[in-house]
């Protein structure tokens, strides 16, 4: 009994010192911390030397580590406010007849039609009702519904589209100023730069999200070209890793100024749902657009006149450079601003008005700013040597629309034909001498239609219908009127391509 005794007191009296010196070691890790801490936030004294070290005093420092032009993240609150109210909500309904049911027609009823419904985003770009949105949240709508910040809902119409940026501009009549977003210029953005998106993700309006811009000048092969017109897409987007998501489409990509440089567009998902990486159009483009829809009513789209391929490696020694960038010219188109000026197949497109020409999709954004009748500086290279040249930029057919080559100077005599929806107009002088032509009559107006499904485009310059020469404007409405089938029409562009069109005719 003594002998258990006194081992159960040895046993307690061990454990207790156990216990003591684990406290001591835990109450001496506590100080020893605060003593760290005490020392890291506060600079030694200049005395202060290390144990056993002879030569002079030594001044412990606490730099903190900083890469060359590293911020800390900015205050977004000025440029939300700046651009939430100019953001607006749209909603689109779409109405497609239903197939009847026997029994419904049996009885004389028909069936309701079928009703679609969709939403997403748009930007207020201009006090008095001008919006800009994304073409595939309006296209094919019957109505169309805008929703503002301030919960205000206007009927709105549209003023144009742009298929090949996917842009559209609607416009809404207010009985009072709106507030509209400035545009900030989309070719000062830089990589890493903050941006905001702000639009209607899942219907859940004025949702502002923000990330950084992650690259430029990026084609993802989502936009789809029209052959019957030859409008082939512009892709140049803005890539960010801001929050985007259906509904989103239309909205507002912003910098930390609250200024527009993007119109959300796209998002990379394989659920349809945000994954990282969303794509805007450069605001460059969305200015240019949405000024040629709101005063022409459709987009004067500006070309150098050249075929290119985007430089590789081998075609880099091939042509004996030293860089591997920039757009190598493969074909010149006769007649076009770039061939006038004497580029040649084989030069290289390095810059384009000081913009450095990378790949094929900065090549379109750096054109896509301008109008026909602008001159550029391009700067190329050939055979290792760096040249320069302006290029009058003109349209697709050849005219520079900025001196109103469509409309014959001082002859305003014209003709609108209904069944064909376009207007006919004798060839202006200068351009008949160009292309020694002794008479045809030019297509000066298109609608969607006849000559407009047959591939006809603005410009085309009627020689020859079914044989006959074309002199007289009374020539064009006689073929319309007296045909019972078809025509093969006969022409040419200004650009002097020729061409031959067969067009079917209802009377």
């Amino acid at each position: 009994m003594p002998c258990a005794l006194l081992r159960f007191f040895g046993e307690t009296i061990t454990k207790m010192n156990k216990l003591s010196i684990a406290s001591i070691g835990f109450l001496a890790g506590i100080v020893g911390a605060v003593v760290v801490n005490l020392t890291l936030w506060d600079e030694p004294a200049a005395d202060n030397q290390r144990v056993g070290h002879t030569g002079p005093p030594v001044r412990a420092t606490y730099a903190t580590a900083k890469l060359p032009g590293l911020e800390a993240v900015p205050s977004f609150n000025l440029a939300a406010n700046a651009s939430v109210d100019a953001v607006v909500h749209v909603k689109t309904i779409q109405r497609s007849p239903s197939a009847v049911h026997p029994w419904f027609e049996m009885f004389g009823y028909g069936a309701p039609d079928r009703v679609a419904q969709g939403s997403g985003s748009g930007v207020i770009i201009d006090p008095s009702g001008f919006i800009v949105t994304n073409n595939h949240v309006v296209a094919d709508a019957d109505e169309i519904q805008v929703t503002l910040n301030n919960n205000r809902n206007y009927s709105a119409k549209v003023i144009g589209t742009d298929p090949a940026t996917d842009l559209a501009v609607l416009q809404i009549n207010a009985k009072s100023p709106l507030p509209a977003l400035a545009f900030g210029n989309s070719d000062d953005v830089q990589i890493g730069e903050w941006v905001l998106a702000v639009g209607n993700p899942f219907d859940l309006t004025s949702t502002v999200t923000a990330g950084i811009v992650s690259a430029k000048s990026r084609s993802i092969n989502i936009l789809r070209g029209d052959p019957r017109t030859l409008e082939y897409p512009v892709e140049s987007f803005i890539q960010t890793d801001a929050a985007v998501n259906p509904g989103n489409s239309g909205g507002a990509l912003v910098n930390a100024s609250g200024e527009l440089v993007g119109i959300n567009t796209a998002i990379a998902s394989r659920t349809g749902s945000y994954a990282g990486y969303s794509f805007a159009v450069p605001s460059r483009i969305v200015e240019k657009v949405a000024h040629d829809l709101v005063t022409f009513g459709e987009v004067r789209r500006a070309y150098l006149g050249i075929q290119i391929e985007p430089m590789n490696e081998e075609l880099a020694e091939e042509l004996k450079l030293s860089e591997v960038t920039g757009c190598a010219v493969v074909g010149v188109v006769s007649g076009s601003g770039a061939d006038e000026a004497g580029l040649r197949e084989g030069d290289v497109v390095m810059a384009i008005d000081g913009m450095a020409i990378e790949n094929f999709p900065t090549l379109q954004e750096s054109v896509a700013k301008y109008h026909p009748g602008d001159v550029v500086n391009v700067e190329f290279k050939r055979e290792n040597r760096t040249l320069q040249k302006q290029v009058l930029l003109k349209n697709r057919d050849g005219f520079i629309e900025a001196d109103e080559s469509y409309s014959p100077a001082g002859n305003t005599e014209s003709l609108w034909l209904e069944t064909c929806q376009a207007e006919f107009s004798p060839v202006n002088p200068s351009v008949s001498q160009s292309l020694a032509l002794d008479g045809g009559m030019q297509v000066i107006a298109l609608r969607e239609g006849t000559f407009s499904n047959a591939g006809i485009r603005k410009g085309f310059i009627i020689t020859k219908i079914n044989g006959e020469s074309i002199e007289e404007l009374s020539q064009i409405r006689t073929h319309f009127e007296s045909s019972q089938g078809g025509l093969l029409i006969e022409g040419v562009y200004p650009n002097g391509k020729k061409a031959y069109y067969g067009v079917a005719v209802k009377n």
